[in-house]
This record gives structure tokens, C-alpha cells and sequence, in this order.
């Protein structure tokens, strides 16, 4: 990798363990560091993309990232051409190896995982959890995942007796994945409130850098020991399953990796939705009300939701290991490519009717979960917590509503992953 490459690279590499450290504000000036046209798939208005990511992806949906040093880079808006490089596996990258040498990264600094990782061994490794995420493993949580939601609901009911304020934030959309990945990977019942607290003070960065820092540390270190434990006495959760079936074929540092990235992927993702698509049922009382009476109004609800809220931004950047033509342009070897997953998500013969929130329309197949290989591992798992969550809530508390003014809502203004950090909500 050469030199200008390298620094455009660390940039990248350096906001992707930003991410992993604290949840991306305004204030983080890494971002400042990208050209404007690369910040326009990390903005919102609202709810919804910035105009700009419409008018770039109706014009180029396949258009040159200028970059310092001469470096070439891509951005990808359109629906087909950003499905088109996600699944081309063997024209792009995303291996850690390409980070490494960047912003002073070492090998030895790899997170593990499915992420970061090129076939073989990204097969290999996928091939271990797929069986743990089929809809006949998944089920066996369903009466958990929605005992943890009752169990959230009350304590909002308690806090509002107590006429404490209520933070849809704290006490629902967080706890809820993260007490669900507890059910998953086999945390005893004694560590499940510590547990909690490390993998929300994570993502927390409110509390600052340092303390996020340490909350990471922690909570690896608790991951390395759950797995030891997990190894000498395998339980029935994901861990303990997959010491059963797969013995000393996979590491605990594999384990490792692999819990820490079903944190990672799923727990701040879930909450933004949780939390995003409770001011989409707070606003809109005809879709509020249909989640209360009917049944079959909750999986075209979640669905839609997913697609219009895109809470991951963009994917992680793929690097060119050859030439190819996307959306006809021609990409060359070295090359990197950002996907505006929500730019894509909005793109289609009517752009217009898809920038509108409507779970009545047919069903149209969505890129929230990303594409390829790499398409997200936990997708049935977020769906069965937003379709256990939603109903309950306006179920519970028919009346619940915003305790702040719409336009008071302080959304994240620079973030891969589009969320927010308060929700302020009376329920009765």
C-alpha cells in the first residue's frame, strides 16, 4: 500500500475504531477530515437522508470520492449498484489486513469477527454461527426476548408512578438488546445487570472517551473469561453451543471475537431502531393504533421501518482487487468504495414515494441488513425483537407520547450509525 493511499486508509480505519469506542457526535473531528461530499451519507434532516444524498444518487449513482493525494475513491447511492458491489466478493475487499500500517494499526489489533474478514477464513468462521441464527435455534428466545420487553415496561410504568422522567433511551430501546445478546450468548443470570452495564457504557460517549475506552476493555475481558467458563462447562447458549459442536476447532480467541462482534452489530443497531421507530409510532397514530389492534400489521411495520430508517449508514469500505465497472464506471484495482446504504435504500423507479414512511406498500426487498457475505449474521434476531417490542409498547401505554417539542430531538449529526442519545416520553 503506498504512501497517500495509506493516509487516506488510516482515516477510515481510525473513524471505524472511533466507532468501536464511542458513538459518533458532531464533535468528532475525524470526520471533519473527509471531503464534504463524503459526509453527505452520514447526515440527516430529520428522519431522513439530506436532500443532497437524493439529488447525487438521481444524477451519479456511481460518482467519483475526491480524496486528498491523488487517492480514488467511489461513492455508491444507487440501490442496484451498492447491491452490485456488496456482493461481488471477489472484486472487493474487507479484510483487516487492509488497515494494517494504517494510523499506526497492527495486526495484532484485528477485533476478530466476521467483519474484517475475506474468504476462506470468513466462510469458515460464518459457517460456524449461521446454524445458532436459523429461525429453529432463534425460537427457543422468543419467550425471553419478550419477558425482557414486559420486564422494560414496567419499570417504565414504575418510573412514571414515581413521577420520575421517562427515557425511552435508558429504559427501553437500550436494555432490550442488550439483555437479548445475555440470552444469546449463555450470560449467567448473576453477571446480567454487570453485563448490561458494560455493553451500553461502551457505545456511551456521553461519559467521554476514556470511560468508553475502559468499559471496552472490560467488557473484553469479560468476554475472554465467559468463554474460558463457556470451554470448561459448555452451556445451551450460542457459546457453549459452539464449544459443543465445534470443540478445539475454534479458538477462544475466535470466540472471543465473534461474541464481541454480535455486541458490537447488535446492540447499538437494534437500540437506534427501538429508539427511531418509537417517534415514527409517536407521530404517526394511524400506524400506532393498527401495531395495537392488529396482528398482521407488526412484520410490514418492521420491514418498512428497517428500510426508511437505515440506521447503518453507510458499509464499511470495500477496497478494489481488480478492475471493475459498477453502475458504468470503471473501478480500478486499489480502489475504495463507500456504499451509502441509506441512499440506497431510498432508490428506485419513484424515488419520491420512497422517502415517505408507508408499510402498506408491497414489500420491497432492502439493503438494512447489507448484502453478500457479509449481510448481517443477526437479521432474524432484530426483526424478532422489533416485532416483540413495538406491539408491546403502545399496547401497554395506548397514550404514550413525547415529553419534548419534535423539533427539540438532538439526533446524532455525523454518525455511521444513525441514532439518538434521549427520548423523553410521558406514558400515561
Amino acid at each position: 500500500m503506498g504512501g497517500p493511499r495509506k493516509l487516506v486508509v488510516s482515516w477510515f480505519a481510525r473513524l471505524y475504531l472511533r466507532w468501536k469506542q464511542k458513538r459518533s457526535g458532531s464533535s468528532d473531528a475525524l470526520l471533519s477530515l473527509l471531503p464534504e461530499k463524503a459526509l453527505v451519507p452520514l447526515q440527516r434532516e430529520g428522519l431522513d437522508p439530506v436532500p443532497e444524498l437524493g439529488r447525487l444518487r438521481e444524477r451519479e449513482p456511481v460518482s467519483e470520492l475526491p480524496l486528498p493525494f491523488g487517492v480514488r475513491g467511489w461513492l455508491v447511492t444507487g440501490y442496484d449498484e451498492t447491491k452490485a458491489v456488496l456482493g461481488a466478493t471477489h472484486a472487493f475487499s474487507s479484510d483487516f489486513t487492509n488497515l494494517v500500517g494504517a494510523a499506526g494499526i497492527t495486526a495484532d489489533q484485528n477485533p476478530g469477527g466476521l467483519g474484517f474478514t475475506d474468504p476462506p477464513a470468513h466462510t469458515r468462521l460464518r459457517k460456524l454461527l449461521t446454524p445458532e441464527f436459523t429461525g429453529h435455534r432463534l425460537r427457543r428466545l422468543g419467550p425471553r426476548i419478550e419477558a425482557i420487553v414486559a420486564e422494560q415496561l414496567d419499570e417504565m410504568a414504575a418510573l412514571a408512578r414515581a413521577g420520575e422522567p421517562v427515557d425511552l433511551v435508558q429504559t427501553f430501546a437500550l436494555p432490550i438488546p442488550s439483555l437479548t445478546i445475555c440470552e444469546l450468548l449463555g450470560v449467567p443470570y448473576a453477571d446480567r445487570a454487570d453485563f448490561q452495564r458494560l455493553s451500553t457504557t461502551r457505545f456511551d460517549f456521553l461519559g467521554g472517551v476514556g470511560g468508553s475506552l475502559g468499559a471496552i476493555s472490560e467488557s473484553m475481558t469479560y468476554l475472554s473469561d465467559l468463554v474460558k467458563k463457556q470451554r470448561a462447562e459448555p452451556g445451551d447458549g450460542l457459546l457453549g453451543m459452539l464449544v459443543k459442536e465445534h470443540g478445539d476447532d475454534v479458538s477462544d480467541h475466535e470466540l472471543t471475537g465473534l461474541a464481541d462482534g454480535l455486541l458490537t452489530g447488535g446492540l447499538e443497531t437494534t437500540a437506534s431502531m427501538l429508539a427511531l421507530g418509537a417517534i415514527i409510532l409517536l407521530q404517526q397514530p394511524e400506524h400506532r393504533d393498527a401495531l395495537r389492534t392488529d396482528d398482521a400489521a407488526v412484520d410490514p411495520f418492521v420491514e418498512e421501518l428497517l428500510r426508511y430508517l437505515t440506521v447503518v449508514q453507510v458499509a464499511f469500505p470495500r477496497f478494489a482487487r481488480e478492475e471493475v465497472t459498477v453502475g458504468g464506471m470503471r473501478i480500478a484495482p486499489g480502489d475504495l468504495v463507500l456504499c451509502s446504504l441509506s441512499g440506497a435504500n431510498r432508490s428506485g423507479a419513484a424515488d419520491a414515494e420512497l422517502d415517505r414512511f408507508d408499510p402498506t406498500r408491497p414489500a420491497r426487498p432492502h439493503l438494512a441488513f447489507g448484502h453478500g457475505i457479509h449481510r448481517c449474521v443477526g437479521a432474524e434476531l432484530a426483526r424478532m425483537e422489533l416485532r416483540a417490542a413495538y406491539p408491546a409498547l403502545v399496547r401497554r401505554f395506548p397514550d404514550i407520547r413525547l415529553a419534548t417539542a419534535v423539533d427539540e430531538l438532538a439526533y446524532r449529526k455525523l454518525s455511521f450509525v444513525f441514532g439518538i442519545d434521549a427520548l423523553p416520553v410521558e406514558v400515561g
